[in-house]
């Protein structure tokens, strides 16, 4: 018996030397260091609540234990992975999870082959406990159409059904890629609803898909361009080296989508915004790390993995808890009938205040102050329940480094509360959005984003396809399809192609999309010269609204002449 407690510890001290050696250490901007509270999506991490009997009678690594078992999902006969939490119409939470048998002789690598399980608890952290089984699926991921029925995606397809608890159909989604380059795969897929029901999907790469209905084909708008793609994936979010992003996790709230996304190497995530689900705005400061299940005490669960973070939201989209699929060493030592296992657990989040700008008028760097109001909302009293020297107000990045404007005066507006703060912030052309921080009047972290006043949320989605490039008299023809995957209807578009030749841009042809409704097409014929030589491969550009700020622009290459 010692000479097999010795064996496991030494096993367990080669695992974790080799396990560091093949964890890759992200430099962080040197700025990041001057971020304030708050000013990092990690920051609004809470403790999780003690569930059940504190332990160390289960499976896992030191650094692991002990735990509550009871928070999300575990047990010693299955290795849990993924999945999403519900509240059904029956009051219940429905979890959405997947995993294999921890006995399986491949370890954590049998993940392939797992199975979806549909578990149920009576709150959001858990104890969860299996009530069916859905079938085949890995990386789950559970959203509700606008006519009641649930759709349940795992990689290479969906299930289908009319309620939470099923029976459930499995089906395929279609897709369509609109000459566009598939970025890194098309899985691990990621939704949110939009005003009209219809749907944003974002998969494992990064690339952005709408479907009209969640059902109907899924439709590529990543525009590609020559240095990156135009991958959501934060690229260039460390100026040092990329990182190696994987699997966003998105979701709307009341006022602009959220996005986070995890450097799976360098166990870092990275959190960004936008108003539209297409244009995206890094923020600064570490989304997530290692370290953030922590227990009310402040001891840690030093889970050595954090994965496939999904969200819970309240009634207005606000993000209120994060589950993770976790593990207690790196993958590959997660061995058949061994000590260590994955599971998923739930965190709490601090939850952001209702905030809306009372001026109407854009704010530019004449503004002299902003009038906001925080709503009231029970368990919250704005007029009581805040530190009002402590908040800062302004563009998001600034006031992320404790550079927001300051607190004018306050007044009650009935059960809530209407600050003005000084101006002392620029908000940049395709900012959207301000950002409120301080503390609670007990010392917590109090946040919350508003819309700008002036800003279109909702906007028309103009996305192009290549040119069908046809020989005619004198020249070639050029077909281009633009479809409008916006939520309102467009107004006359200007539209270019430019071609490379000898390393140079030429513009080749030139044109008006009309009006178009939502997801609404049409095709925009133009033409050219005798530009094109047989059987050569040439490089095209084709951009909507040339003369905008930010043009939609899709690269790609064709050969015109056979």
């Amino acid at each position: 018996m010692k000479l097999k407690i010795l064996f496991s510890i030494v096993i367990l001290f080669v695992i974790t030397c080799v396990s560091i050696a093949q964890t890759t250490e992200r430099p962080r901007p040197a700025e990041w260091a001057n971020l304030v509270n708050g000013g990092r999506f990690m920051d609004r991490f809470l403790p999780m609540p003690n569930l059940g009997k504190l332990t160390r009678d289960t499976w896992g690594a030191d650094n692991v234990l002990p735990r509550y078992t009871d928070n999300g999902i575990e047990n010693r006969t299955w290795s849990f992975w993924g999945g999403n939490i519900k509240l059904g119409d029956d009051g219940k939470y429905h979890f959405f999870v997947c995993g294999w048998r921890e006995s399986s002789a491949k370890g954590h690598n049998e993940w392939p082959n797992s199975i979806v399980f549909h578990a149920i608890s009576d709150n959001s952290f858990g104890p969860f406990v299996v009530k069916d089984t859905i079938g085949k699926g890995h990386n789950p991921e559970i959203f509700r159409l606008s006519d009641g029925r649930y759709v349940l995606y795992v990689i290479g397809g969906y299930y289908i059904a009319n309620g939470v608890n099923g029976p459930w159909k499995y089906d395929h989604f279609e897709f369509h890629e609109r000459d566009r380059k598939l970025i890194e795969g098309n899985s691990n897929f990621t939704f949110a609803q939009r005003e009209d029901g219809s749907y944003l999907m974002i998969c494992r790469g990064g690339g952005q898909w709408f479907s009209q209905t969640g059902l109907s084909s899924y439709n590529q708008v990543t525009g590609t361009r020559l240095d990156a793609d135009n991958k959501i994936i934060p690229l260039r979010a460390y100026p040092q080296r990329p990182g190696n992003f994987e699997d966003p996790v998105v979701w709307r709230d009341n006022v602009q989508y959220n996005l986070i996304v995890n450097d799976w190497l360098g166990r870092i995530a990275v959190y960004e915004r936008s108003k539209d689900g297409v244009n995206w705005k890094v923020e600064s400061g570490e989304a997530y790390l290692p370290g953030v299940s922590k227990h009310e005490d402040g001891t840690v669960e030093g889970w050595w993995k954090y994965e496939r973070l999904k969200i819970f939201q309240d009634k207005y989209g606000r993000a209120t808890q994060g589950n993770f699929a976790v593990i207690d060493v790196e993958k590959k030592f997660d061995l058949a009938s061994d000590i260590h296992s994955s599971k998923n657990i739930g965190i709490p989040l601090t939850v952001g205040r209702l905030l809306t700008i009372l001026d109407k008028s854009p704010i530019t760097p004449n503004t002299k102050s902003i009038k906001v109001k925080i709503t009231a909302e029970p368990g919250f009293n704005p007029q009581t329940d805040i530190d009002l020297n402590s908040l800062q107000f302004g563009e998001p990045e600034a006031v992320n480094y404790g550079k927001g404007g300051k607190l004018l005066k306050s007044e009650k507006s009935g059960s809530d509360l209407v600050v003005t703060f000084s101006n002392s912030t620029v908000f940049p052309d395709d900012e959207f959005a301000a950002k409120l921080l301080g503390k609670t009047s007990n010392g917590k972290l109090l946040f919350g984003y508003a819309r700008l006043p002036g800003v279109n949320f909702i906007t028309p989605i103009l996305s192009p396809l290549l040119p069908v490039i046809t020989a005619v008299e004198n020249g070639f023809k050029l077909a281009v399809e633009v479809q409008n995957f916006g939520q309102v209807a467009s107004k006359t578009a200007g539209l270019k192609v430019f071609y490379f030749k000898d390393g140079k841009e030429i513009e080749i042809a030139g044109g008006k999309i009309p009006e178009l409704k939502p997801y609404e097409k049409t095709t925009v014929d133009l033409k050219c010269g005798k530009l094109f030589d047989q059987g050569i491969e040439y490089l095209f550009k084709v951009v909507v609204n040339p003369d905008d700020k930010h043009p939609v622009v899709l690269h790609g290459k064709l050969t015109p002449v056979k």
